[in-house]
């Protein structure tokens, strides 16, 4: 029989080699949705009454061909338009894995949405049209995935039929573009030249292109190592709710209710309850019903500690050997979401896994420039789709811990008090491991830099 242990330690291979969550991005008109259809399409992952669906939906516009590109395009102003505006998720699946996608914007509007398809994302594909080659929004999508630590990213050169399926045309840009993402501290780059509309290396090798000896897009996606860390970073739960049902049958039941954000709890493990500090030990951990010995990252689970102390939701219990360190003084990394700007001084509520204070912005020390990653200092505010430093203080500790440690618990979110709007997301701790440098207001003169 197979101990818990046992499974626990082989979640990491199991999902490795099942699972792969990857997020597309790329500017207006690169082609991210003809390439998700056309992985869908050639992959036999559409059903045959969303194939007539589409057929029927070209054949209104005038189209001799199907496009492929309406598999994913669902909104009526998505359609009108020809581009994409909501992040659309999809699920399909191969002989060799499972996938979760996540289609997201290209214009730059829509930037943040980015951030959100891409949060949870182990890979990141990155279109550039072949005649345009790295533009403004390929860096911004660039940085984005470098910042949320990405592991992987692909960028597909797209539209190579148009270029002839020159090679030199995607090496150049192939070059470029892993100079940039590189600079930004993405850790692996693979380049595909593709033609996401005629198929080319998408999921079948291009006969055009015999120059290019690499994966195709779907070959890339099957076999690429991914680890999803469920088991590897030290235990956090953050509670969610507290059961005390104070019944006849359980009078004096006291659990404490969430999912489980990271790592491993045993029954018998001394934790620490944070922000107030309190100590104690596991004595029990429901899941589903039944007492468990051990539960691991991503279960939803309810644990008993041997001593009746004050845990309320919002509170984090963690290993008493490897607590995370509280804090009122958040200093982290944020991409600006929302339409109106975020200044020093404004009034705003962190979102932290279960718990939500009262907070105020400190110091915004820096806004980064995609152009030549350049830290341009005191900003005085980031407006929509910038990325920033920010220190925040809080009203009540926050146990945070470095998102380059956790993304669970080093990610949060800054909310407008008084109609709840998202305004930004942040990273805890350090952004980028790049080569970004501070420019000072002498080096600026003469730049004709606007906002």
């Amino acid at each position: 029989m197979t101990s818990a242990t046992d499974q626990v330690a082989g979640l990491d291979d199991l999902a490795t080699t099942t699972h792969l969550r990857f997020a597309t991005a790329g500017s207006v008109d690169d082609g991210k949705s003809t390439l998700v259809g056309r992985l869908l399409h050639d992959s036999k992952s559409v059903l045959t009454d969303q194939m007539e669906a589409v057929e029927a939906a070209s054949a209104r516009r005038g189209q001799v061909a199907p496009d492929l590109a309406l598999l994913t395009d669902g909104l009526r102003a998505e359609r009108e338009q020809g581009i994409t505006i909501d992040v659309a998720y999809r699920y399909f699946a191969t002989a060799r894995r499972r996938f979760i996608l996540a289609d997201t914007p290209g214009h730059v509007q829509y930037t943040r949405n980015m951030v959100t398809g891409a949060s949870t994302a182990d890979l990141a594909v990155v279109l550039v049209d072949a005649r345009n080659g790295v533009i403004e929004q390929t860096r911004r999508h660039a940085a984005v995935a470098a910042l949320l630590r990405v592991p992987h990213v692909v960028l597909a050169v797209n539209k190579m039929d148009l270029v002839a399926y020159e090679e030199s045309a995607f090496a150049a840009i192939a070059e470029k573009f892993t100079a940039y993402a590189s600079d930004l501290g993405v850790p692996e780059i693979t380049a595909i030249p593709i033609s996401a509309l005629a198929g080319d290396n998408v999921v079948e090798p291009s006969a055009n292109m015999d120059w290019y000896g690499g994966p195709t897009v779907l070959g890339h996606l099957e076999t690429v190592p991914v680890s999803h860390g469920l088991t590897a970073c030290p235990a956090r739960f953050p509670v969610q709710y507290v059961i005390r049902p104070q019944s006849a049958e359980h009078p004096g039941y006291r659990g404490y209710a969430g999912q489980i954000a990271a790592g491993v709890l045993r029954v018998g493990q001394a934790v620490t309850v944070l922000p107030s500090g309190r100590t104690s030990v596991i004595e029990g951990i429901d899941a589903l019903g039944e007492s468990v010995d051990i539960a691991w990252a991503l279960q939803s689970v309810t644990l008993r500690l041997t001593d009746d102390i004050d845990v309320s939701r919002g509170d984090l219990i963690a290993p008493s050997t490897s607590a995370p360190a509280t804090t009122q003084d958040v200093e982290a990394t944020v991409c600006h979401m929302a339409d109106r700007p975020l200044v020093v001084g404004a009034r705003v509520l962190i979102k932290h896994t279960t718990r939500t204070v009262k907070a105020i912005v400190k110091e915004i020390p820096s806004r980064l420039t995609l152009d030549d990653l350049t830290q341009h200092p005191d900003p005085g505010q980031l407006v929509t789709n910038d990325i920033g430093r920010v220190v925040v203080r809080t009203a009540e500790p926050l146990a945070l811990d470095a998102y380059a440690d956790s993304h669970r618990t080093g990610s949060f979110l800054l909310i407008d008090p008084a109609d709840g709007t998202t305004l930004a997301a942040g990273m805890a701790g350090e952004s980028f491991t790049s080569r970004a440098r501070t420019v000072t207001p002498a080096d600026e003169e003469g730049w004709g830099f606007q906002r």
